[in-house]
């Protein structure tokens, strides 16, 4: 059984989460906060395996929620709810801790398949955000994808731009699900670890323009 909790400030959008987790098998959703406050305050002393955090709270953003959050809870993983599409969202959700970056539009169905998948050691985003990380990639002031990412990994992001989900990558690629999760994982680790001014300086020496 997978613990979710939700942290959303939109009533309807909180209650629909809960209910979809709560409906589907293997899954559970006891913890639901309608502020970053609320959920610093009390999901550390949780048992969520997995966190649902939405952007744009009041007060403290989820963002900069997360970044408090994953030194207290290592072993939970957070993926971004939100209608935000920019790279600076993505990338300072990513360098705060994040492994998956859903839009709010995504599908029910997809909403869980990420939640599992961020469970299993994946790292779940959606089709939109998977090629804003390659168009950032192919700005002019940007580092360029090799220097990030390896030839496989690129491969990867490639064809989640795509929209194909790990099964579907697996049987092009000819390799293993648990390979592309990790593959994926690996693709966010590199992002997260530095945003994209940081990269900037430190290949280029100069802030982007």
């Amino acid at each position: 059984m997978i613990a979710v909790a939700i942290v959303e400030d939109i009533k309807e959008i909180r209650e629909g989460l809960k209910i979809l987790i709560n409906l589907s098998e293997g899954f559970s959703c006891e913890d639901v906060y309608s502020t970053a406050e609320q959920a610093l305050e009390r999901l550390p002393r949780s048992q969520t395996d997995v966190v649902l955090m939405d952007i744009n709270l009041p007060g403290i953003n989820g963002i900069e929620c997360v970044k408090q959050l994953k030194p207290m809870m290592p072993d939970t993983q957070f993926i971004m709810s939100t209608v935000y599409e920019d790279d600076e969202n993505i990338y300072e959700s990513l360098k705060a801790g994040a492994t998956g970056y859903l839009l709010k539009k995504t599908v029910p169905a997809r909403i869980l398949e990420a939640i599992a998948e961020v469970y299993e050691g994946g790292s779940p985003m959606s089709t939109q955000i998977a090629r804003r990380v390659i168009a950032s990639f192919q700005k002019e002031d940007s580092i360029e994808a090799s220097e990030l990412l390896t030839s496989r990994e690129k491969e990867i992001l490639k064809n989640l731009s795509e929209g194909l989900r790990y099964k579907e990558i697996a049987a092009k690629l000819k390799i293993s699900i648990e390979t592309v999760r990790t593959h994926a994982r690996r693709i966010y680790e590199k992002l997260h670890v530095q945003s994209r001014t940081e990269a900037l300086n430190k290949v280029y020496g100069k802030n982007p323009r």
